[in-house]
């Protein structure tokens, strides 16, 4: 109850409005002192509540032998009633801010997204709006959180790419890295990049929990990069893929020696990284 009770709130009813409702869903028609006992509304409140509901036209009263008794509105004529109410005003909002956005939009801006939840929820939004591509570098730690979307993505037509560190690939678009362990014991944390469309990306640590923390940003550049890093390590992973034995052996040993020269590595360090 006290969930339902919160989801309608978010429609624009008050809890007495929705006790009211609901309890005349159960047994209707009734007079307002009944249902103030049903619903656990005062009765010195029922009837301003009940007005509230009639203004709404979500509760209509008739005149009763004794009394006016009140009926519920069905529970599908509230929810169209909802969409078209909701649908309009989402709709005018959406107008009158995107002409208040557009004339100040710069597309250059950082912005710093802070939580794992947080981050969770604003990579599904992203996804949920992609048109033409997605560009993903990610951890199976967070793919549950992002699979739902993804899948409907594909659905629509969006071209899925990337990297993926685990085992269980549940897109055979995406690439699983070859060398997840030595990966993770040499940067110690999982980040992730979320590309959409080449115009946004989403880059940054993902696994400190509520410290955790990604830049978002359409800026052109920024996007870029973050498109090249994923293709460069696609182009990495897919031809060490096509090697074997000795070759196999000398390039990851060639590549382990750029990484060595290029960040200073011992060889003690290298070693520990496998």
């Amino acid at each position: 109850m006290e969930q339902i009770i919160n989801d309608m709130k978010i429609l624009g009813l008050n809890e007495y409005e929705i006790k009211a409702y609901l309890s005349l869903l159960s047994e209707y028609p009734v007079n307002g002192y009944n249902l103030s006992k049903s619903s656990g509304i005062p009765r010195s409140r029922i009837y301003e509540v009940l007005e509230n509901l009639k203004n709404k036209q979500i509760v209509f009263e008739e005149q009763g032998e004794k009394a006016v008794i009140y009926y519920p509105i069905e529970p599908a004529l509230l929810i169209e009633k909802m969409k078209s109410t909701f649908g309009r005003v989402l709709e005018n909002v959406d107008t009158y801010t995107r002409k208040l956005y557009s004339s100040k939009k710069i597309d250059n801006n950082l912005t710093v997204i802070k939580g794992t939840k947080n981050i969770i929820d604003f990579s599904n939004l992203l996804i949920s709006q992609a048109v033409e591509r997605i560009s993903l570098f990610l951890w199976d730690d967070e793919m549950p959180f992002l699979q739902n979307n993804l899948d409907e993505a594909i659905k629509r037509g969006v071209v899925l790419k990337g990297i993926y560190f685990g085992q269980n690939n549940p897109f055979k678009e995406l690439v699983i890295h070859r060398r997840i362990n030595r990966y993770l014991s040499e940067k110690k944390e999982r980040h992730m990049i979320i590309a959409i469309d080449t115009k946004e990306v989403l880059s940054g640590i993902i696994s400190r929990g509520d410290e955790s923390q990604v830049t978002w940003t359409k800026d052109r550049g920024f996007v870029r990069m973050g498109e090249d890093y994923i293709e460069h390590d696609l182009m990495i992973n897919l031809y060490a893929y096509r090697l074997t034995g000795k070759e196999k052996d000398d390039f990851e040993q060639f590549v382990d020696e750029v990484r060595k020269e290029y960040s200073g590595f011992t060889e003690e360090q290298i070693r520990n990284f496998q």
